[in-house]
């Protein structure tokens, strides 16, 4: 059995409520990185639930774009779709047009997944981009500032998905991953180099999640069927930040905070 982790769950009473904290968190993992080590380095993920924030971290009216320190900011993806940077379903292409043509990190120091190429050739290629940029050596994985991820309905995160061969890897930093539910091929970051994350966090909402939601953190442990089992970090804690929909079938929450953006409830778990 893996060794026990602790999680803390952030309950916020709706989607634009939890979006802001996940904003909030971005900046402060890439103030903490920058003011101790000069860089921050974020991997971050695609689909629905992070764009609220993106949008957040863009907005002229919000602090986030004035106030970071953003041509320090390495930026990685998590995972990508096999399309095109123009394709509306491309992680990176969403981002661009949401974040980055707003804020000014610069060009060299963003590293998209080439999801236009064929899937083994830009996983090899994404893998070798890390191993570069990061002056990676033998067996040794990147460690980012902050892993952001997200959780579908069926519990995959990243392009993990349920019963797909990735969920078999711990040799690769980044591998192609057959997904024969969706008839498609993506690219992934593997389970190992999610875990090395400093910090690493899910941000999820809606109440199609909630039931995968509980049977992740709460039931037995079955990565096949419930991939975001897999994520245990090494530094052995997890983030949740949740919507009050996702939430419904976890654990009573155990304190109330009130702040000037609003309430969170807050839960912890050892699993």
């Amino acid at each position: 059995m893996p060794r026990s982790i602790n999680v803390t769950y952030q309950v916020f009473a709706t989607p634009a409520e939890m979006a802001a904290a996940s904003a909030r968190l971005f900046a402060s993992r890439v103030e903490h990185a920058v003011r101790n080590r000069g860089i921050a380095r974020m991997a971050i993920s695609g689909g629905s639930t992070p764009q609220a924030a993106f949008r957040l971290l863009a907005d002229p009216n919000q602090p986030f774009l004035s106030t970071l320190p953003w041509d320090k900011v390495q930026l990685f993806w998590v995972d990508e779709r096999c399309v095109p940077p123009d394709h509306p379903e491309s992680n990176y292409g969403v981002c661009r047009d949401l974040l980055l043509s707003k804020v000014g990190i610069p060009e060299n120091q963003i590293f998209r997944m080439e999801g236009e190429l064929d899937p083994e050739e830009a996983a090899s290629r994404y893998e070798a981009t890390l191993r570069n940029v990061l002056r990676l050596e033998g067996a040794e994985s990147p460690r980012f500032d902050l892993v952001w991820l997200g959780m579908g309905p069926d519990g995959h995160t990243a392009s993990l998905f349920p019963h797909t061969e990735g969920l078999n890897e711990f040799g690769r930093l980044v591998i192609a991953n057959h997904v024969p539910q969706k008839d498609t091929w993506r690219i992934t970051l593997t389970a190992p180099v999610i875990n090395q994350g400093a910090e690493v966090a899910f941000s999820i909402a809606g109440a199609d999640k909630a039931a995968v939601l509980a049977q992740v953190l709460t039931g037995p442990r079955n990565v096949d069927e419930y991939p975001s089992q897999i994520v245990r970090p090494v530094t052995g804690k997890l983030l949740f930040l949740l919507d009050e929909a996702s939430a419904t079938k976890l654990p009573a929450t155990s304190e109330i905070f009130t702040t000037p953006n609003g309430s969170r409830k807050v839960g912890t778990l050892e699993i």
